[in-house]
């Protein structure tokens, strides 16, 4: 045996490098041609050798699922059988590649049922995928056991990239592409045809943004614009709710939620929110959804601002998510992140390949059907002859030699006219012959044509898509609306009216005006304040949460916070001291509070114990700087 000493820091290097090059070619990314990982390209592969195809009857996943083991795909039954599951669900795929039958999972996270009891075919759109296949229009390689062939990419006459988008983690990279609208995303690659310097601009016309199958919206356009012109970008989205008013107050309704959401863990988590009081103003929480589509139903308690709990469930809950977009993909086996452009682009190169190839394939094809007719069409003129030389013939290698040398016939044709029927010898026969030679001739002219002009295979690019359109076009469903600006934590805010209590002592707090009650003469009041020796209450203010509390010190400054702000405490609380809310200097003391609503109008007037006294206008510009 022959000892081989390495570096050990090397080796590791290098098998490691190995290792991620395996699973970022091999398994995580999607190939910029046909958009599929080879584990989903085996699986639709698979179903089309077996004649699954959408006009066929169902037949068992868990077949399905060890043709590909065995043949193509040596990896874990359950992997695959998880691939397919993905394929065939309405609230993953924008365009489901598979068609299912029985339990597939839901929204809600149930997982699908065992292999052995769904059932599965192509779906119509996945057909698309696979057409001309048979035409020579991508190469095979041999599969990991050299026992069969198999595509090293589909057809693709389906933009399933950007159609259907992709998910997945490599080794130190990951891929995240949201699904599209396939009118939007047809319109956009036409465009292009047609207009190669097209701006991003342009193409946002017609393809203004991702389109997910859960619906919902998109918030702002910002993200979405940086994805298409970088490669990266983040989208908010966002649930679709409207409100309702009843006889118990108001209510909001969730019908469509952000994609990859769990409905389940949505209501679990929300729930427990509400129970913990980190969500206010939530009577009621009950999911309706049924069979015609989501239904969450968020009762609002009497007296809160529906969209102040709208905001909150926003804020904290997975009703607003953010969607990460990383164009990583494929580009002749290696990794990289493309530009909406260049994706569009690096499709329209590919059909064009994929339809010269066919081309060439059916003008190979045509061109051999046609030198067949031309022998026939020589036989049937001398027909008498034909049949001399054949009976004359003690054998058909002579009969085919005798052929050849009377009227310059090729082998090929030779054999055809041995080959051919007596009936082909009726009159109704011989105008087929004729006819079909003559279509021959103009389909070769054709497919000529479109082989000499780049123009013309772009012509036929855009005509397959605007059929696609016409087939399996459908409505966006995500809407995208434009952002008002982030929601801040004054929106997630109850605007009611309080009461600001100051103390000698510098401690201030709020309490909501219903923590005290009307009393008539004899009342013996409530306690507003709980208080030390020598301490008294020496300002109190009604306001709203939302209002301006304008602090005046005796070092002539004005400092000031949002009613919000205050501790919100019980009756009996001393609150808090200011100092822990404003910044003041060692000695300063707050001598005056007033609330406001605004600094965009109106006027303060300050009066001095010596008696002087001064007007300053608030507006129209705010307080200069807060202090605090």
């Amino acid at each position: 045996m022959t000892e081989v000493h390495v570096n050990i820091t090397e080796e590791m290097k290098s098998s490691y490098i190995d290792y991620a090059m395996s699973v970022i070619v091999g398994r995580a990314l999607p190939d910029v041609r046909d958009g599929l990982k080879p584990v989903h390209r085996r699986i639709l592969y698979a179903m089309y050798e077996q004649g699954m195809t959408h006009d066929q009857p169902y037949k068992k996943s868990a077949r399905v699922v060890g043709d590909v083991m065995g043949k193509y795909h040596p990896h874990g039954d359950a992997a695959i059988y998880e691939t397919m599951v993905r394929m065939a669900q309405t609230f993953s795929m924008r365009y489901p590649l598979i068609d299912g039958q029985g339990n597939f999972g839901s929204i809600d996270g149930d997982p699908a049922a065992a292999m052995r009891y769904t059932e599965v075919r192509l779906s119509r759109i996945a057909g698309e995928m696979l057409q001309d296949i048979d035409k020579d229009t991508v190469d095979f390689a041999p599969n990991y056991d050299n026992s069969l062939k198999e595509p090293t990419v589909l057809p693709g006459k389906l933009p399933n990239l950007l159609l259907n988008g992709s998910t997945g983690i490599a080794v130190g990279m990951a891929t995240n592409i949201p699904p599209h609208n396939l009118n939007e995303l047809a319109g956009a690659i036409i465009h292009l045809i047609d207009n190669p310097e097209a701006s991003m601009a342009e193409l946002m016309h017609h393809l203004p943004g991702p389109d997910f199958p859960t619906g919902g919206y998109i918030v702002g356009r910002a993200g979405i614009e940086s994805a298409y012109l970088t490669g990266r970008g983040s989208i908010i989205l966002q649930a679709r709710s409207e409100m309702e008013e009843g006889p118990k107050g108001s209510k909001i309704i969730f019908t469509e939620l952000p994609y990859q959401v769990n409905k389940s863990k949505l209501i679990e988590d929300t729930a427990e929110m509400v129970k913990r009081g980190r969500l206010e103003g939530i009577s009621d929480l009950r999911d309706e959804s049924d069979k015609e589509g989501i239904r969450l139903v968020v009762e609002v308690k009497a007296g809160f601002n529906a969209n102040v709990v709208l905001n909150q469930l926003h804020k904290h809950t997975a009703l607003q998510t953010s969607y990460g977009i990383n164009n990583m993909v494929l580009v002749d086996g290696m990794p990289k992140i493309l530009s909406l452009k260049e994706t569009l682009e690096q499709y329209i190169y590919y059909r064009s390949i994929v339809v010269e190839r066919r081309t060439r394939f059916e003008l190979d094809a045509a061109e051999k059907r046609a030198h067949i007719l031309a022998g026939l069409l020589i036989a049937l003129k001398s027909i008498d002859e034909v049949i001399r030389i054949i009976k004359a013939a003690p054998s058909p290698a002579e009969a085919r030699s005798g052929l050849i040398e009377a009227f310059l016939l090729s082998e090929e044709q030779a054999k055809a006219i041995l080959d051919m029927r007596l009936q082909r010898l009726t009159g109704l026969e011989q105008e087929k012959i004729a006819s079909e030679a003559a279509e021959l001739e103009r389909q070769i002219e054709r497919l000529r044509q479109i082989l000499s002009s780049n123009l013309e295979i772009l012509g036929i690019i855009k005509d397959e898509l605007t059929e696609l359109i016409s087939k399996y076009g459908d409505e966006r469903r995500t809407q995208i609306i434009e952002a008002e600006g982030e929601v801040t934590h004054e929106d997630l805010i109850q605007e009611e009216e309080v009461a600001v209590t100051i103390t000698s002592s510098g401690y201030i707090k709020r309490q909501p005006l219903n923590a005290y009650r009307m009393q008539r003469r004899g009342g013996r009041g409530v306690i507003g304040a709980e208080t030390k020796t020598e301490e008294f209450v020496t300002d109190v203010s009604t306001a709203s949460t939302k209002d301006y509390l304008l602090f005046f010190t005796d070092k002539g400054k004005a400092h000031w916070l949002k009613v919000y702000e205050v501790p919100s405490l019980g009756r009996v609380a001393r609150g808090k001291s200011i100092v822990n809310l404003l910044h003041l200097e060692p000695d300063e003391r707050i001598t005056g509070a007033i609330p406001v609503k605004s600094f965009e109008a109106g006027y303060i007037v300050l009066v001095t114990r010596s008696g002087n006294i001064v007007k300053m206008p608030c507006g129209p510009s705010p307080i200069p700087a807060r202090v605090g």
